[in-house]
């Protein structure tokens, strides 16, 4: 069986216009394989989050073939990216994304409203999702009465209750102190471990790597220390090292 989820072969992205105009991507191999966590490393204005956006649909490359699923996004429309990010991907962001005056099961549920799925067996769905990640007594209540780990934690079950292919993670640790930060890092790699997800998180926090099963590293819009199939992905042993 094909394990590789999303495969993106020789992506460039050009951002701005005119003496603003900036190369974020340079030709940028990746493949995201199911069961496996990946981080994705570079310093700030590397190109990470540019490459998260390309994966997951949300910007066209300027050039370069995206295969989501064995579907290639070449000459998809919005439509059909939406349609694509809405069956396969589950985003995770820096900045949690929660409706504030929506409780969290209805922050969750809303992953679910947009795929067309209500009622009762999308509250329960949504309960579910909260439970594994230790939230159900949280269900009912608002953003403003949850840390920022719980909220993200949210934010995450908002990105597994609809059993995507892929999880794409922006930062989602780099707001948070050490103990929530492995929390949300466990979470994640559950979701790849038992739940078969192919999961990406984009990050600069050294702190995690112990979580990784494989670490791409990212300069100036260039891989510089893995190449998914091309080169040898860097592998770091499974020493705790948070602080």
């Amino acid at each position: 069986m094909n394990d590789i989820i999303i495969e993106a072969r020789e992506i460039k992205k050009t951002l701005g216009r005119g003496a603003g105009e900036v190369q974020a991507l340079r030709g940028v191999d990746v493949t995201l394989r199911k069961g496996e966590l990946t981080l994705l490393m570079g310093p700030s204005g590397s190109g990470k989050t540019t490459l998260l956006l390309v994966l997951g649909c949300m910007l066209t490359p300027s050039s370069g073939t995206v295969t989501v699923c064995g579907v290639s996004t070449s000459d998809a429309g919005k439509e059909e990216l939406a349609r694509i990010r809405r069956d396969h991907i589950g985003f995770v962001f820096q900045s949690y994304h929660l409706f504030p005056t929506m409780t969290a099961r209805q922050n969750v549920q809303l992953a679910l409203d947009i795929r067309g799925q209500h009622g009762r067996d999308a509250a329960r769905k949504s309960r579910d999702a909260l439970a594994l990640v230790g939230l159900e007594p949280k269900a009912k209540s608002l953003p403003e009465a949850l840390s920022g780990g719980e909220q993200q934690r949210v934010a995450i079950a908002r990105a597994f209750v609809a059993n995507p292919s892929v999880i794409l993670a922006d930062e989602p640790t780099s707001a948070l102190d050490a103990d929530n930060g492995r929390t949300i890092m466990r979470i994640l790699a559950d979701a790849a471990h038992k739940r078969d997800c192919a999961v990406l998180v984009v990050t600069h926090d050294p702190r995690i790597v112990a979580f990784a099963d494989r670490i791409i590293k990212i300069e100036d819009g260039l891989l510089v220390e893995a190449n998914s199939d091309e080169a040898e992905p860097l592998r770091l042993p499974k020493a705790a090292s948070w602080p």
